[in-house]
């Protein structure tokens, strides 16, 4: 979806030029942002409009649909399906979609209503909430540094246990419940990630990525099922780190070569001002994103998550999603529609 050359956001002319000579298939329309269109937007058929209006009332209240508009949504998304079809996309899973049940459960079968119908879909987890509860269960107060975890030997064992313990095991199990196969695993598996520590070692156990190996990931995802990965690896020595999990998600996504690297996440995308919901930027380029961290549009807890699009972009990603988890049905607005459900970041 993104565009070669495309150096910034650029206000949409007030004619669209004549493409009906272009063979563009399959080619999905760009997004459009409050205050920075893009310049090259295909034009909308009234029948592809349609399906994205009712797509998202549809997914957001199915009682309120006869049959025949559900059908009519389901038919009028092939032209999306086609384009993901034998695709990999790697999705991170967090923030209230996986504290909410209601939010978790629709993730759940968002995922595997995807890879039912022909995506290959890689879920990626972290489990924060979870680990400080049990480390408040277990007396140990957790401490954090510049938004990471601060992480000793026995903080180490206890993220361990909870992310690839029961974190993962729930999550497959859940997957396997509404239909789909999911396959629990870890960064140690297969030596997938091995990691290095961050800073020198100044935070603990937590990590970065040093390198990576998706093989064990192939036959899996040609096989139809879904792959679980837990943010834990281990360095060369066999020792245990915590990797943030939108980190260990932007490498895996490269690695495999994905079509699209998905964040799920506690805000609505990358907003010009967070107190005004219609300045939200749908979709923006590298140099466009580098250009808002310059003036300060984007700050804090943001930045990390755009610098981890940005990478995997970098090493071949073709688009990276900044999605609001919070929405219900977030994944499939985000891949079935080209309304989308956050910020889309493309190379």
């Amino acid at each position: 979806m993104g565009v070669g050359g495309l150096d910034m956001l650029v206000p949409t002319p007030a004619k669209q030029p004549a493409l009906s000579h272009v063979a563009l298939p399959f080619r999905l329309p760009l997004r459009s942002s409050p205050s920075h269109k893009s310049i090259l937007a295909l034009p909308r058929s009234p029948q592809l409009c349609r399906a994205q209006t009712l797509a998202h009332e549809v997914l957001s209240s199915s009682d309120c649909f006869s049959p025949h508009a559900r059908v009519d949504v389901l038919s009028e998304a092939l032209p999306f399906i086609q384009r993901f079809q034998n695709k990999t996309v790697v999705v991170k899973y967090g923030g209230a979609a996986m504290k909410d049940e209601s939010l978790k459960d629709s993730v759940i079968k968002d995922l595997v209503l995807l890879s039912c119908v022909g995506l290959r879909p890689v879920f990626v987890h972290g489990g924060g909430p979870e680990i400080n509860q049990w480390l408040t269960k277990l007396g140990i107060q957790p401490k954090f540094e510049g938004g990471l975890r601060v992480t000793d030997g026995a903080t180490m064992e206890i993220v361990e246990m909870v992310l690839v313990g029961k974190v993962n095991k729930s999550l497959v199990s859940l997957i396997n419940k509404a239909g789909g196969v999911g396959v629990g695993l870890c960064g140690k598996d297969g030596r997938m990630i091995t990691a290095r520590p961050t800073g020198g070692g100044s935070l603990g156990f937590v990590g970065e990525v040093a390198a990576m190996d998706t093989s064990i990931l192939h036959s899996i995802i040609k096989s139809g099922a879904i792959p679980v990965i837990a943010s834990v690896a281990a360095d060369r020595e066999g020792q245990a780190y915590n990797i943030n999990a939108d980190t260990a998600a932007g490498e895996i996504a490269a690695s495999l070569g994905a079509e699209k690297l998905i964040l799920l996440t506690d805000v609505p995308g990358i907003m010009l001002d967070m107190k005004d919901p219609s300045s939200l930027v749908k979709e923006i380029d590298i140099k466009g994103m580098r250009n808002l961290i310059a003036d300060g549009k984007v700050s804090g807890g943001m930045i990390p998550k755009v610098e981890c699009c940005v990478r995997s972009l970098a090493q071949g990603v073709r688009t990276a999603s900044i999605v609001d988890g919070r929405l219900p049905h977030s994944l499939l607005l985000e891949i079935l529609t080209d309304e989308g459900a956050g910020t889309m970041i493309v190379g």
